[in-house]
């Protein structure tokens, strides 16, 4: 019988083509396993569920779109392969470059493995390198890192008038559509930007002054 299992990095990505991948070789969606966590880790409820409930039996298989699904480290890649085979559950692979079955078992399955997980675990650190030298070249330039704010200056600036002039931090989110949380965001940002006005002229120093959220 085969098993499926699928996984992507965060919440915010869709499993949706995997699942629909795995559907169409015949495994039902019952019987498909799913975790939205970083394959950095291997502490995945969908995965545990999974290896505990397929039978230790020849015949049984785990089918994943691709072996860095499983996790991009190399080590945990090659142990859980190892831990599949130990108990007689065969492992495939859909779209990987190197086809990978090890229901039919031989070195040629153990040297795919092992070469996917070695090319998944160095694209993560060259990923990890571009992100790296992305971050420094933007903080050499004094640009800003991470995600861009939610909000525009004019309101946060805006934002930071409300409460000034008594109106509830909640109503304020609510109004403008947003969290509680991303509203303290947007307000320490502004009084940030506001105090390089002044640094740089541009306001009077009863404008830099904002209140602080409570």
């Amino acid at each position: 019988m085969d098993y499926g299992y699928a996984r992507v990095s965060t919440t915010a990505q869709d499993l949706t083509r995997q699942i629909d991948t795995l559907k169409a070789t015949g495994i039902p969606e019952e019987l498909i396993w799913s975790d939205r966590r970083t394959g950095a880790t291997m502490a995945r409820d969908g995965l545990e569920d999974l290896l505990r409930r397929v039978p230790p039996h020849a015949g049984h298989r785990i089918t994943v779109v691709t072996l860095d699904r499983l996790g991009r480290n190399m080590r945990e890649c090659l142990n859980l392969a190892h831990e599949l085979t130990e108990r007689g559950i065969g492992l495939r692979t859909l779209r990987d470059q190197i086809p990978v079955d090890t229901s039919v078992p031989g070195p040629a399955a153990d040297m795919a493995i092992a070469l996917l997980a070695m090319f998944a675990q160095m694209e993560r650190i060259y990923m990890l390198e571009r992100a790296a030298s992305a971050r420094a070249a933007k903080e050499a330039r004094g640009l800003p890192n991470g995600r861009p704010p939610k909000t525009t200056a004019q309101q946060r600036a805006a934002a930071a008038a409300m409460i000034a002039s008594g109106i509830k931090v909640e109503d304020v989110a609510a109004g403008f559509g947003i969290a509680k949380s991303t509203l303290y965001r947007a307000l320490s940002l502004q009084r940030e930007e506001a105090q390089a006005a002044l640094l740089a002229g541009d306001l009077p120093d009863d404008e830099a002054a904002q209140p602080e959220a409570g």
